[in-house]
């Protein structure tokens, strides 16, 4: 319970959301340090703490040191999928109010959709790989088919979640697709992976981010207003889906629980829901497994607009990696947008009185889920 409160994010940035040709991953997420440092008022210099991770580089965190040209204290190139940056926000603020490092950076960049793709750094999966699955669709589509038949639901609350994210969007400039999206239409798209279609994935872009983090006592010399860091917990139960316990219930439910009771909060108490959301499937799944709604009462919880723009939960108010951005690793792009929230300066929909938002990253193929829990200077 040491960590609540102590350290705060003073500074964030994104750079080339959507499409940005001509640059490299660790260019962009160097250009996203620089442009967080002079949102929270300070020099390169002073970073002494990096944390990154790429789905390309084994060794991000030194990679990007490199290219900035500092020798941080501390770092931490830790991967374990989109939920990384989550896991990184807990080791930094360890690694704060333990001493070890005075400002941390946390980073993420990619340029998949203007280089056409990547080769992500991956062990195969033995168990797996005989029957060449397309990774990660199928995953989530077992995922889905299994919640479908274990509930007795059909495809539109997936499209529902996909028409809710859209609608956060349609009010984002920075968001990709802000087009109007109905429910027939995510019916309609073409089929990926049975019972997922094409709306019912996140987007392929380019897009990088970064964070500033610092011990509480100094998060108010900066130039934004500090949001600080209350609760935060990970956990993993398996890295190939074949190992999964069970196919409808992830591990995001002890997380949760771990991280409220260290922000000393209940899920309703947040003012804005950020998830991670790959495929929509996710969406319903976090829903219930952080305590929202019970579990198989997702699909029925995300109808009629619950969760969408004016509806009773602000879930995903950026768009989500389904309408506004994803860059093969969306998980930066959720604190960013919590963190926004919070202090009151998101680009698109702002939630009046956004003093609690939850920011939760899902990783792999369900497999490493990781709660953080962000508040305003009133909530500590």
């Amino acid at each position: 319970m040491s960590l609540r409160g102590k350290t705060a994010c003073v500074g964030l940035a994104t750079f080339g959301t959507g499409t940005c040709p001509g640059w490299t991953s660790v260019e962009m997420m160097a250009e996203a340090t620089h442009l967080a440092l002079a949102d929270a008022g300070l020099m390169l210099d002073q970073v002494d703490g990096v944390f990154a991770a790429t789905a390309v580089h084994s060794m991000a965190a030194m990679s990007l040191s490199g290219h900035l040209g500092i020798e941080p204290k501390f770092s931490s190139g830790s991967n374990i999928g989109g939920s990384s940056f989550m896991s990184h926000v807990i080791a930094a603020a360890m690694a704060l109010e333990a001493g070890e490092i005075e400002v941390a950076l946390i980073a993420y960049g990619s340029n998949q959709r203007s280089a056409g793709g990547f080769q992500t750094v991956s062990e195969p999966m033995p168990w797996e790989a005989v029957y060449q699955p397309r990774s990660p669709i199928n995953a989530y589509a077992m995922a889905a088919a299994r919640y479908m038949h274990d509930f007795g639901c059909d495809r539109i609350p997936l499209a529902e979640v996909a028409v809710s994210a859209r609608s956060w969007a349609e009010h984002n400039p920075e968001a990709m697709m802000r087009d109007p999206l109905m429910v027939d239409e995510v019916l309609a798209a073409r089929m990926i992976s049975d019972p997922l279609g094409k709306l019912d994935c996140c987007l392929v872009t380019d897009g990088a981010a970064a964070m500033i983090m610092t011990r509480a006592d100094r998060a108010k010399d900066g130039p934004k207003t500090p949001v600080y860091f209350l609760g935060g917990a990970m956990e993993h139960s398996h890295r190939m889906i074949s190992e999964m316990p069970d196919l409808v219930n992830t591990c995001g439910a002890k997380s949760g629980a771990r991280a409220f009771a260290m922000a000393g909060y209940k899920p309703g108490d947040m003012d804005t829901v950020q998830i991670y959301d790959p495929f929509t499937i996710v969406t319903i799944l976090m829903l219930e497994d952080l305590g929202y709604c019970a579990k198989g009462e997702g699909h029925e919880f995300v109808r009629n607009g619950h969760i969408a723009h004016g509806g009773n939960l602000p879930v995903n108010t950026n768009g989500g990696g389904l309408s506004c951005v994803h860059p093969g690793m969306y998980g930066m792009f959720v604190l960013n947008e919590a963190i926004r929230q919070a202090r009151g300066d998101a680009p698109g929909v702002q939630v009046e009185d956004a003093n609690l938002c939850l920011a939760h990253g899902n990783g792999g193929v369900l497999s490493s889920e990781v709660t953080t829990i962000w508040g305003t200077e009133q909530t500590v």
